[in-house]
């Protein structure tokens, strides 16, 4: 005899659910916390904040007028509040996302990423031990204190702290140890050497001017106008740091615009804008191949936790 019942199959769990879950139990103790999409991106700005119109969050380096409940504007958007991560302005972004990230200065932490299996070896033998995290390629190394975050102080070694994510994967092993002097001393590397004065070289000259067209970027989705705005933005924020820091400000930048074309199908000349940013390093004095190395993890995303 055959039966006319019909078996009903338990809903398909839905990924961002346990993110979420993760993510309050996170905040619940403190932790500041943010969804990440494909490509380890923080999800992009909603219409009102798209090229920072609405002046930015308020973060640790100047006033910001944004006031958007949605999480916009990448690191800046971390929070503890758990009425906000489990508020319906947030909901798109954790349907979206693939893994949590936290801010480690919200939560008074430096976190050293190591890319590979060189760079743990090279923290075994002059860093002190630490709560230790393993990620994909290398280790996460998580002391208490806080500091400027910069990007590949040595290869394969990036400092996320201040102005910066990294990715939850989990609580780690190991004591936590306070940021030593060994790893602040590595900041102090990453720093452009000076301005050129007027008709004085540096041992770096500007490369060969190149400009974005949309014939090296067959496969974009945006247009011309956007692309130019967004890459000119981008480069004044570069030329204003004229002291220093203009090798790491060009990492935020490639990094920023590349995550806008995360969803074309390419290409997008991504090469040609990862030269304009060089170039506008290298006229402050950063050397050419620092430059080039720092505008390439950006565009990779290799910088990323």
């Amino acid at each position: 005899m055959t039966s006319d019942r019909t078996t009903t199959r338990p809903p398909a769990t839905n990924p961002g659910e346990d993110l979420l879950r993760t993510a309050v139990e996170l905040a619940e103790a403190g932790v500041p916390v943010l969804p990440l999409r494909e490509g380890k991106l923080p999800v992009g700005n909603c219409p009102s904040c798209s090229g920072n119109t609405c002046g930015g969050r308020p973060h640790m380096k100047g006033a910001g007028a944004c006031r958007c409940p949605a999480p916009c504007h990448g690191w800046a958007a971390a929070t503890a509040d758990t009425d906000v991560v489990t508020s319906p302005a947030w909901a798109p972004a954790w349907r979206e996302a693939r893994t949590v990230a936290y801010h480690p200065a919200g939560a008074g932490l430096t976190v050293v990423d190591l890319d590979n299996a060189a760079a743990v070896a090279w923290a075994r033998e002059t860093l002190p031990a630490t709560r230790t995290v393993p990620t994909t390629r290398g280790e996460h190394w998580i002391y208490r204190g806080t500091m400027r975050s910069h990007n590949a102080v040595r290869p394969g070694v990036d400092i996320k702290s201040l102005m910066s994510y990294a990715r939850w994967l989990g609580p780690g092993t190991g004591t936590m140890r306070d940021l030593p002097s060994a790893v602040r001393a590595l900041a102090v590397r990453e720093e452009t050497t000076p301005a050129p004065e007027r008709g004085r070289g540096v041992a770096s000259s500007p490369p060969e001017p190149v400009t974005w067209n949309p014939a090296v970027a067959t496969g974009c989705r945006h247009t011309e106008r956007y692309v130019r705005a967004g890459l000119e933005r981008g480069l004044a924020k570069v030329r204003s740091r004229t002291e220093a820091g203009a090798a790491s400000q060009a990492f935020g930048v490639a990094r920023f615009l590349a995550g806008q074309h995360a969803q074309c199908p390419g290409p997008c000349g991504l090469n040609v804008i990862g030269e304009e940013i060089v170039a506008a390093a290298v006229s402050l004095g950063v050397p050419e191949p620092y430059a080039q190395r720092a505008v390439t993890n950006g565009l990779s995303g290799t910088g990323a936790a």
